[in-house]
C-alpha cells in the first residue's frame, strides 16, 4: 500500500471538446439557478459540456470506442488510435432528442462484430411521458451501420447494461424509477425483473456485472418508510438469479471503511475471473464480495485524507487490475492484485500542459497495454479522454 513511480510513464489528454468555463460559474450560476432547458438552450454548455463516461476498447480496429454524456445528444465517438483522430460513429441517424448519454452501457459481443449499446437521460421527471424511454442499439463494426432494437421500458432510462450472450439476453439497470430490466435480442422486448429503490436513496452504483453463475448484482436501498429520513444501513447489494427468476435482496451491503455503522452505497462492481467479485464504495474503498451469500468484507481505503471515488478497474494481462482513483482535479494511478487483495498508488494524472484530471468514470486497456481512462464531469471545463502509457 506504498507510493510507487512508475518510470517513464507517460499522460496525455485527448480532447473531442475544449471548452473553459472558469472556475466559478458552474458553482454561482447553473447549480443554483440552472434546470435542464437552460443548458440546452446554451450551446457552450450543451453541446461542449461534454462526460467520457463509458469506454471500450476494439482491437480489430484499434479504436477506443466513447459513450459520452452530451446534452444535445452527440454522444458515440471513437478514438482511432492509428489516425490519432475522433470520428463520429453516426448515432444523430437514429437517436432521440432525449438520448444524452452512454452511462456504463457499452457491451461486445464474443466475436466483437457488434456493440450494444444503450441510452440514459439528463432530463427530469416533469418530462417522463414525453421522453420515450433509453433504447438499447447495435452497432456493426465491419459496416459502421447503427440501428435502434427497442425499449425495455417506456419512458424509463438505462444507466448500465451487461450482455449475457449465453442467454441471449441483456440486462439493464433504469433511472426513474430505479429498477433491474431484461431485453430479449431474439424478439426484441424487454420486462421489468423488479424495483431496486423506493425513492428514497438513489441505490445504484455505475455499473452491473455478472458473476460466474449468470447472477446479475447491484445495489439497492430500502425504503423504511416508518422513518422520517433514511440512514446509513438503507445501501445493500442484491441481485437478480435467472435460475431462480427472481431478485435476491441481501440485508447487508458494503461495511463502512473503518467499522462505522451502517453500510456504504455500492460504486463500482467488478468480476476478474477468481470466483470472487470485488467492489468500491464509501470513498474509494474496496471490498471483496462473496457470491454465494453476498457477504461483502472491507479490504481499505487507498485515500482517506480528501474526497475521493474507484468507479472502474481493468484487468491487464500482467494479473493487475488498474484504475484511477481520486476527485476534485487530484487523481491518482491505482493498482490492485486480485491474487493477494493489495493494491498500490501511482502517480498524478496531469498531461504536460498541465491540465489535470477532475475525475474518472471508466477505463479500459488497448492490446499494447496502454491505459485509457474516461474523465467525467468536470465543472470547468469539457472533459478528456486520456491516454496512459504505462
Amino acid at each position: 500500500m506504498e507510493f510507487y513511480s512508475l518510470a517513464g510513464m507517460k499522460i496525455r489528454s485527448l480532447k473531442l471538446r475544449d471548452r473553459r468555463y472558469g472556475a466559478k460559474i458552474f458553482e454561482e450560476e447553473v447549480i443554483p439557478r440552472w434546470n435542464y432547458q437552460d443548458i440546452l438552450d446554451r450551446p457552450e454548455w450543451g453541446r461542449d459540456w461534454i462526460s467520457f463516461d463509458n469506454i471500450v476498447y476494439h482491437g480489430g480496429t484499434d479504436r477506443i470506442f466513447c459513450g459520452l454524456t452530451c446534452f444535445d445528444g452527440d454522444i458515440f465517438h471513437a478514438w482511432d488510435r492509428r489516425a490519432g483522430t475522433f470520428g463520429d460513429l453516426g448515432f444523430a441517424r437514429v437517436m432521440d432528442r432525449y438520448d444524452a448519454k452512454f452511462h456504463r452501457a457499452m457491451e461486445f459481443t464474443a466475436d466483437q462484430r457488434s456493440l450494444y449499446v444503450a441510452t440514459a437521460l439528463l432530463h427530469d421527471v416533469d418530462r417522463f411521458y414525453e421522453a420515450p424511454g433509453g433504447g438499447i442499439y447495435r452497432y456493426d463494426i465491419p459496416g459502421g451501420g447503427i440501428e435502434k432494437l427497442g425499449i425495455p421500458i417506456p419512458h424509463n432510462y438505462i444507466q448500465s447494461c451487461v450482455l449475457d450472450e449465453s442467454r441471449g439476453v441483456i440486462y439493464t439497470m433504469h433511472l426513474t424509477p430505479e429498477c433491474l430490466g431484461v431485453f430479449d435480442l431474439e424478439t426484441r422486448r424487454g420486462r421489468e425483473l423488479g424495483p431496486i429503490s423506493g425513492g428514497r436513496a438513489l441505490a445504484q452504483g455505475e455499473n452491473l456485472i455478472l458473476d460466474d453463475a449468470g447472477c446479475v448484482w447491484c445495489g439497492w436501498a430500502a425504503t423504511k418508510a416508518w422513518l422520517p429520513n433514511p440512514l446509513s444501513d438503507v445501501f445493500r447489494l442484491c441481485k437478480y438469479d435467472p435460475s431462480a427468476g427472481r431478485i435476491v435482496y441481501y440485508s447487508h451491503g458494503l461495511p463502512h471503511p473503518e467499522g462505522g455503522a451502517g453500510y456504504a452505497k455500492v460504486e463500482g462492481l467488478f468480476n476478474f475471473g477468481t470466483g470472487v467479485l470485488y467492489a468500491s464504495g464509501g470513498n474509494g474503498s474496496l471490498y471483496r464480495i462473496e457470491p454465494r451469500t453476498g457477504r461483502a468484507s472491507y479490504l481499505g481505503t487507498p485515500i482517506k485524507d480528501r474526497r475521493s471515488r474507484l468507479t472502474a478497474l481493468a484487468l491487464h494481462s500482467d494479473g493487475f487490475a488498474y484504475g484511477v482513483t481520486g476527485r476534485d482535479g487530484a487523481c491518482q494511478l491505482l493498482r490492485f492484485d486480485p491474487r493477494t487483495d493489495a493494491w498500490e498508488l501511482g502517480d498524478a494524472i496531469m498531461d504536460p500542459e498541465g491540465d489535470a484530471m477532475y475525475q474518472c468514470h471508466d477505463v479500459a486497456f488497448a492490446a499494447d497495454g496502454v491505459l485509457y481512462a474516461a474523465e467525467n464531469d468536470n465543472p470547468f471545463r469539457s472533459s478528456f479522454l486520456w491516454e496512459i502509457t504505462l
